[in-house]
């Protein structure tokens, strides 16, 4: 199916599956906090809010007036996308459907209390608390990297600046440089994948730097859509592209943010730029209400609730939910599920089964795009996965551009379903 804003709404208008006894808060409307406003808390906030005509008061507590999606980031580096194009406000969310944004930190959780404390003092009442705040480091995860050195060393894996900031080192880098990334382990979130993100800085070096180099070490011994990706560099970027998997070092790696240097199994490398991206936990709000495993946030797949708090919810990359993968259309179904769930605890609608769906598109050169995805099923255990599909490699070009085209679409329609 080719998805477009229409169709992509239709689609994935997933809903969850355990009918609850309505819960009346003690005065006035019902209350919901969403913390996080990406693709999981900003659409979760909008279905609870629009779905429950006014029965529900929905708060949704944002730091940044501007979401810049992580999804379609590396386009920005290759030169297929404005950075201004993946920049979001919140104003729809909050004049058309009443939806209280917040532009805050949150910074403490009181869950016997049921309150949510911001950094600028203010405490939030929730009946029902919704935590989508994407992802974070391990600290020590790469030795000689913390996130004091991300301005030296770019992790760009929080989209905004942090992705301006890389892009205007790789444009700077001196001729026949070379470009190095640590590559994550798993899991990680993906968008924005480190594997498309090494080929769209190959196509901006193949235009203003030919002779330039890209280095990957990586701590995997293999990797999602690996041989898709190694086609189309072989065929795109051939001789540009160093991949050292775990065999030869790839997962012993220190760096050295100072001198500009990425040390793989002893070995030091000089390098003109350093794409650092480290280990991945879930945000530090999860964390801070005592709802992760040290890591992640363990949730039920009925309707993502956490396994250790029944009135809280963890969407999106911070979830540990079974086979989803850690993307924006993953947060984006889970966040239906949620919302449909959340409304029937509070006000005893219609709680309807729980379905998941996910598709990561990629896009490796000019209109050529491939792509992964999968139908998922709620079990006892987890978030599993039904059935799926994957781009093949010798795909032709047209078949290529159709599934570039396939996610121009998509990203209008789920942009368009998180913020209205």
């Amino acid at each position: 199916m080719t998805l477009n804003r229409r169709t992509f709404i239709g689609s994935v208008a997933a809903t969850s599956g355990i009918l609850a006894a309505p819960m009346v808060a003690a005065q006035g409307r019902p209350r919901v906090v969403v913390i996080g406003g990406g693709a999981g808390g900003a659409t979760a906030a909008r279905y609870i809010a629009k779905d429950s005509d006014g029965a529900i008061d929905v708060t949704l507590v944002e730091p940044t007036r501007a979401y810049y999606t992580c999804f379609f980031s590396n386009l920005y580096l290759g030169g297929f996308r404005e950075i201004d194009s993946l920049a979001h406000s919140y104003g729809t969310l909050a004049s058309d459907y009443g939806i209280n944004v917040v532009h805050d930190w949150a910074v403490g959780v009181d869950r016997d209390a049921r309150t949510v404390t911001l950094a600028g003092g203010d405490m939030l009442p929730y009946d029902r608390l919704i935590l989508s705040p994407g992802i974070d480091f391990v600290d020590g995860a790469v030795p000689g990297w913390d996130v004091s050195a991300q301005n030296a060393m770019p992790h760009a894996y929080k989209a905004g600046s942090q992705t301006e900031l890389l892009k205007a080192q790789i444009l700077a880098m001196p001729e026949g440089g070379t470009f190095a990334m640590v590559a994550p382990p798993n899991p990680y979130r993906c968008p924005p994948g480190p594997y498309e993100r090494v080929s769209m800085v190959a196509h901006l070096l193949k235009e203003v730097n030919p002779t330039a180099k890209i280095l990957i070490a990586d701590p995997k011994p293999g990797f999602s859509k690996q041989g898709l990706f190694e086609e189309g560099w072989n065929n795109n970027y051939a001789g540009m592209i160093e991949r050292i998997g775990p065999d030869f070092g790839g997962a012993n790696v220190a760096v050295d943010p100072a001198a500009m240097t990425l040390s793989i199994d002893g070995d030091v490398n000089n390098v003109d730029v350093c794409n650092v991206i480290p280990a991945m936990k879930a945000g530090r709000i999860a964390e801070i209400a005592g709802v992760t495993d040290g890591n992640w946030a363990p949730v039920n797949s009925t309707d993502m609730s956490s396994r250790i708090d029944a009135n809280i919810y963890v969407l999106g990359d911070s979830a540990a939910q079974g086979d989803m993968p850690k993307s924006g259309f993953s947060a984006n179904s889970q966040a239906k599920v949620c919302a449909n769930a959340v409304r029937g605890a509070l006000t005893g609608s219609t709680v309807f089964p729980a379905r998941y769906a996910n598709t990561c598109w990629s896009l490796i050169d000019t209109e050529n795009g491939i792509k992964v995805g999968a139908t998922y099923e709620a079990t006892p255990e987890k978030i599993a996965t039904v059935d799926g599909f994957v781009s093949a490699t010798g795909e032709s070009a047209e078949v290529r551009a159709a599934t570039y085209r396939e996610s121009l679409g998509w990203y209008d329609g789920i942009t368009s379903d998180m913020f209205g």
